[in-house]
């Protein structure tokens, strides 16, 4: 049985794409929704395909950009108890840092890091139902990223880079205010380490067909937790869960048509590896919150797809357009939704610019809508199912406003 738990965490976590993934990490990546990879080009190709920079140009490459991050605020109405259950999360204001690095050509082998936010969650219940299992639950994720191309020939190249991932967090929930009295408050972290995989191949100049392969990552977090009842605190010990951040596999093909660039992505999301919501503790958890806190909460996700299109356009020599739009499913069975994320199917619209500022130094700014389907969720609420859901998730909706600079040496 896989041990699982979402953890919380500080300012630079969020959630934008299925379940708690965020494949837009960059100018480009923000302005195209993540149809990235057979076009990936510049700094940021280190990351979103490594393959490619074996086809940029013959320079060292840097590029850093700064992503600030709007979650609206969720609206749960309650369709049994409104009175008593109905729940508003926290809107949130979020900033997400990342870093690119790409070399110049060493006898057909290309060296570049990353630093990236790839996922993240944050969700905080301000009162009523939703605090009453989900007060805060978010997730920090940060990734270093090294890789290395090569280019087999003119038109084939290979790549790859070690997934260097650290997570942190807190997780919080009081049930006081719908009649049951218990609470915890729990931190953890860890350093895990995976790999990437990149390939592209060019059959004609015009071009690209991609694939790249991000490895599953089991977070072991460890940690500490303090659990109360009805105020006397029965608990406060060693804490460990895994928190799986998926492996991801993305197909894509781009077309140069001269001045504009379309490009098709298809990419799965392995949700699949989350089974349960699963705390476990070093000391023996009281009898009286065993059932809410330590027993293992089945969750059950499944593997999620998205179709991505992207157009660059070359408006003139010093500008460059983009756009773009994607589907998103949501990898959650109504049955097993929770308060820490009640995810929905998505579609997502995008824009941004690169102006070339000098021959050396490009700037880029980007925007992204994630507009979020309403949901309704119908899970039996009893009185051994005191907290099942029976209710709609509306108005959920994220922006991201990305800005960064691009230079080459």
């Amino acid at each position: 049985m896989k041990k699982i738990i979402l953890i919380s965490t500080i300012a630079s976590s969020l959630v934008l794409a299925s379940g708690y993934r965020l494949p837009e990490n960059s100018i480009n990546s923000t302005a195209l929704s993540a149809a990235y990879v057979a076009n990936a080009h510049g700094a940021d190709s280190a990351y979103h395909n490594p393959a490619n920079m074996v086809f940029n140009e013959d320079v060292h490459q840097v590029e850093g950009a700064l992503t600030y991050i709007n979650l609206a605020e969720i609206n749960y109405i309650d369709n049994i108890n409104p009175a008593a259950f109905n729940s508003s999360s926290e809107a949130e204001h979020l900033l997400a840092p990342s870093f690119f690095f790409t070399s110049k050509d060493y006898s057909g082998v290309r060296y570049g890091f990353a630093m990236v936010v790839p996922g993240g969650l944050t969700k905080r219940w301000e009162s009523g139902y939703g605090k009453a299992s989900s007060e805060e639950f978010t997730l920090q994720i940060v990734e270093l990223n090294p890789s290395v191309a090569y280019k087999v020939n003119n038109q084939f190249a290979v790549g790859g880079g070690l997934r260097i991932i650290h997570s942190s967090g807190i997780v919080k929930s009081d049930a006081t205010e719908v009649g049951i009295p218990i609470k915890r408050d729990m931190e953890a972290d860890t350093l895990e380490f995976g790999y990437n995989l990149a390939l592209t191949y060019k059959p004609i100049s015009a071009v690209n067909i991609a694939a790249t392969y991000r490895s599953n990552i089991d977070l072991g977090e460890e940690g500490n937790a303090k659990m109360f009842l009805s105020g006397t605190k029965l608990y406060d010990g060693g804490a460990g869960v895994e928190v799986p951040l998926p492996a991801v596999a993305a197909l894509a093909v781009s077309y140069d048509f001269g001045n504009t660039v379309v490009e098709l992505e298809y990419d799965r999301t392995m949700w699949s590896e989350y089974e349960y919501l699963d705390f476990t503790f070093k000391d023996t958890v009281p009898a009286a919150l065993k059932a809410p806190f330590d027993d293992a909460k089945p969750r059950k996700w499944e593997d999620t797809d998205a179709i991505r299109i992207g157009v660059t356009h070359q408006l003139n020599e010093k500008i460059i357009l983009m756009g773009g739009i994607a589907t998103d499913d949501n990898p959650a069975q109504d049955e097993h939704l929770g308060f820490e994320l009640p995810d929905s199917d998505a579609m997502l619209y995008s824009a941004g610019l690169n102006y070339k500022y000098s021959d050396t130094l490009s700037l880029g700014a980007s925007i992204l809508y994630d507009a979020k389907d309403e949901r309704t969720v119908s899970q039996g609420r009893s009185a051994a199912n005191p907290l099942g859901i029976e209710g709609t998730f509306k108005d959920a909706a994220a922006t991201l406003i990305t800005f960064g600079a691009s230079y080459k040496f």
